[in-house]
């Protein structure tokens, strides 16, 4: 396994690793339901075709090879009819979230220089909000209904032909252009080539999700996300199974009994869709002998579901980490011991390890950084316009992950935390920087600082101390106007889920506010409340 090849051919796009499945005009690939029970089926073929009339459709309208095309779509056929149907063109996708606010979207697209944006109808005013303020803009596509202003992903293929010549890529050609939050400063815009998806489908599709051909797979990341490049669409397409794709907001019940109706094989959700399904009453009475592999990512999973899966499923729910930087790095492949808690062990053909500052390997037990060589060929190409948090995110040959741990004597890794001021929560990754910045819009607001806090549901949330222009003004009644502020300025998952009013925060003697020391209290006050 140590000498798994990752390195793609000198010319290689990742759409052909989903349509050599389109052969058999019968097989499936997407069994779709929404929260209404409305039920929609498609197979490679049809994605195939419809996917080269779109990619007809966009080189008419002036969409060529290297163009930058936004898609903020919802879990719906669309978005995977266009991630291919850019990709054929050798067009750049831009991943974005249905939950980006206008203000996350102007950055995103003055930054990239987007030229087309492909945005779901109940969407297209986030974006009309904005669009003359970029002007690179200029094809603008809805799905699910009509626009003013919009033309309609029906028409855009109207008439076109089913067939296509997929652009002949360089393995090395960008294929994504994810954004991803970091502590200070914009998100940031991660370059991926096509490369990224060979090597992603050698170790994360095959050893971990372990898809295989005919498999039902459910993997419940959302479009605009790079998890979403990872499972849902590269894992399960490019290995010909069958993605479950369910277009409604996550409850315990429902998510049980469509496991238990479309007869799932492979589950790849986020830890705390795990813990609250493993605290449902009656999981006795769901039929789930279908299920053969279930994984989970975005942070560490505790003993009680693992028991829990085991227990009434005979599942064992195995960890695995990675970022959008990269691929999955660490995990409890299929077939490996499971130690609860673990992260699991680097993944074959990669070079991962633990390092100190200055670079250098630290001993087993030792705490010290998560690193990525910068060898890997499934790590990022850098940040798009960005040489110095390019430069800064490495330390010599190594990556920084931004992330620490220790290895044990068997070559287990465990996490101890982030080593800078990320907070990731419910598998969101989250930059306090986004959420201060929205929070001192607020003209009650004269400073804050913004911190991981110790959760037991969704690992963290995100927690804000907040100074007030006019201390007196602190009630219940303003922590609720400051929430739905935060929610109305950037992506509503960036909330504060709890607020605090001080009077100071703690800062170094040039100024900058220590967030380490805010994040070690409110460990310690959580640690102390469930003693």
């Amino acid at each position: 396994m140590a000498e798994l090849q990752l390195h793609a051919p000198e010319y290689y796009n990742m759409v052909n690793d989903i349509e050599r499945h389109a052969k058999d005009p019968s097989k499936l690939a997407l069994l779709w339901e929404n929260e209404e029970g409305k039920t929609k089926q498609f197979t490679y073929s049809e994605l195939c075709r419809l996917s080269n009339r779109l990619a007809n459709g966009l080189v008419e309208l002036g969409i060529s090879k290297g163009d930058k095309v936004m898609i903020i779509l919802p879990r719906i056929e669309h978005a995977y009819i266009s991630y291919m149907a850019v990709l054929k063109i050798g067009a750049i996708v831009l991943p974005s979230s249905e939950m980006l606010m206008p203000k996350d979207i102007l950055y995103r697209a003055t930054h990239a220089g987007v030229k087309a944006v492909i945005a779901y109808h109940e969407l297209t005013e986030r974006i009309d909000e904005v669009r003359s303020d970029c002007r690179t803009m200029d094809t603008f596509i809805v799905c699910g209904g009509e626009r003013e202003g919009w033309i309609s992903f029906d028409k855009v293929i109207e008439g076109q032909s089913e067939e296509f010549k997929v652009e002949n890529t360089r393995a090395d050609d960008i294929a994504f252009l994810n954004y991803t939050s970091g502590t200070t400063g914009n998100p940031k815009g991660v370059i991926h080539t096509h490369s990224w998806a060979y090597a992603h489908q050698a170790i994360a599709a095959k050893l971990w999700l372990d898809v295989q051909e005919n498999d039902v797979v459910w993997a419940t990341a959302s479009p605009g996300w790079a998890k979403w490049n990872w499972s849902p669409f590269i894992s399960v397409l490019g290995s010909g199974a069958a993605g479950f794709v369910y277009m409604g907001r996550f409850e315990p019940k429902k998510y049980l009994s469509l496991l238990e109706k479309y007869k799932v094989n492979v589950l790849c959700c986020t830890p705390t869709e795990y813990r609250i399904m493993a605290k449902e009453e009656g999981l006795e009475k769901y039929n789930l002998e279908h299920l053969r592999s279930t994984v989970s990512a975005g942070e560490p999973l505790n003993r009680e579901v693992i028991d829990t899966f085991k227990k009434y499923f005979n599942v064992t729910v195995r960890d695995g980490y990675g970022q959008t930087e990269n691929t999955l790095l660490i995990g409890t492949l299929k077939g490996m011991e499971v130690k609860p808690g673990s992260m699991g062990k680097p993944t074959p053909g990669n070079r991962i390890a633990i390092i100190d500052e200055e670079g250098n390997p630290v001993p087993c037990g030792q705490v010290g950084d998560i690193a990525v060589h910068r060898s890997v060929p499934a790590l990022f190409k850098g940040y798009l316009n960005d040489p110095e948090r390019t430069a800064a995110a490495f330390r010599g040959e190594w990556y920084l992950t931004g992330d620490q741990a220790r290895e044990d004597e068997d070559g287990y890794y465990w996490f101890e935390g982030r080593s800078d001021d990320i907070i990731i929560s419910s598998g969101y990754t989250i930059g306090p920087f986004e959420v201060e910045d929205a929070l001192v819009k607020h003209s009650a607001v004269k400073e804050c600082a913004v911190v991981a806090s110790p959760d037991p549901v969704r690992g963290s949330i995100v927690k804000a101390f907040v100074i007030l222009r006019d201390p007196n003004a602190a009630s219940d009644a303003l922590v609720k106007e400051l929430q739905e502020h935060v929610k109305s300025v950037t992506a509503p998952y960036k909330y504060p889920r709890e607020i605090e009013f001080v009077s100071d925060l703690p800062k170094t003697t040039s100024g900058k506010i220590r967030r380490v020391e805010l994040r070690q209290a409110e460990k310690a006050r959580k640690a102390a409340q469930t003693q």
